[in-house]
């Protein structure tokens, strides 16, 4: 069994298949570049009684930034709607491992969920144990979440434009280091490449070996080097808050309790006129 308090592994979670006030969410979602298709992948194989959650829709549609965190009550339809309760142990996963499932774990638990786990090394350890898995759609009869935003967990424009102006806060930047430093290109059109002034870099892949999180030695390590002190409070950012959850995660391993995330990370940031941008390596 692994010692992090959100993580369990494949073996663990196997036994308990079925059993009632379990809910297993499968949150894959890939980049553009990454050619890989969420849904279609889920409906081809997933963890028996697994349901999909789409990033992309449990949303707020009226943004026009991209799966930004939905009203109470719409979250509360959609996530309900799966079959899953806000009193349920939830195991999160998604089929790289450790990439966009630490979202819906963070969303989950932002909207009041208690219990809300990863599965260590996501379905490819599932796969890796040779575990059964099945085929088709989510397949759910709908139960009652009742979501209760924590607003203290998340940043917003106003506060984050505070932040940066006061230099006191410790940012951690999820996205890659070329586009942290403005060598590669934004993939979204309209969007500025860089980082906010005092942001550090910590790239979702440095989190990870082999698609698990690495131990607490190496994460600790990793954070100092970045210009991270892990014991103090952090403010979390990405391209457009999928993987800044990673750090979040990552942070909760280490017992960071005062770890916040900024919904509309860098595609709001550096779409915006008023914001300030600095490019290659932090200062």
């Amino acid at each position: 069994m692994s010692d992090h308090p959100f993580l369990i592994t494949a073996r663990d979670l196997e036994p308990h298949i079925g059993r009632d006030g379990l809910s297993i969410v499968d949150a894959s979602w890939y980049l553009p570049a990454q050619k890989r298709f969420a849904r279609p992948e889920f409906e081809a194989g997933h963890i028996p009684g697994a349901v999909f959650f789409d990033q992309d829709e449990i949303a707020d549609k009226s943004s026009q930034l991209p799966h930004t965190l939905p009203s109470e009550a719409f979250f509360a339809e959609r996530v309900g709607a799966l079959g899953v309760r806000d009193t349920d142990t939830i195991v999160v996963y998604d089929g790289m491992g450790f990439f966009s499932a630490p979202r819906v774990w963070w969303m989950l638990r932002v909207f009041g969920a208690k219990d809300v786990r990863l599965l260590d090394g996501g379905l490819p350890s599932w796969i890796e144990a040779g575990l059964p898995l099945e085929t088709g759609p989510s397949r759910a009869s709908p139960a009652p979440f009742d979501a209760r935003l924590d607003r203290e967990a998340v940043v917003f424009i106003d506060e984050m434009k505070d932040i940066v102006a006061g230099g006191a806060h410790q940012i951690a930047d999820a996205r890659s280091g070329e586009r942290f430093r403005a060598e590669a290109p934004e993939p979204r059109e309209g969007v500025r490449g860089g980082h906010m002034p005092g942001a550090r870099s910590v790239p979702i892949g440095s989190l990870t070996d082999g698609g698990r999180l690495k131990d607490a030695e190496a994460l600790r390590t990793l954070f100092s080097n970045a210009g991270i002190d892990p014991e103090q409070p952090v403010v979390t950012s990405c391209g457009s808050g999928v993987t800044a959850a990673a750090i979040n995660f990552a942070l909760a391993s280490l017992h960071n309790r005062n770890v916040r995330l900024y919904d509309g990370s860098w595609t709001e940031w550096g779409s915006r006129d008023d914001t300030p941008v600095e490019t290659g390596p932090a200062r």
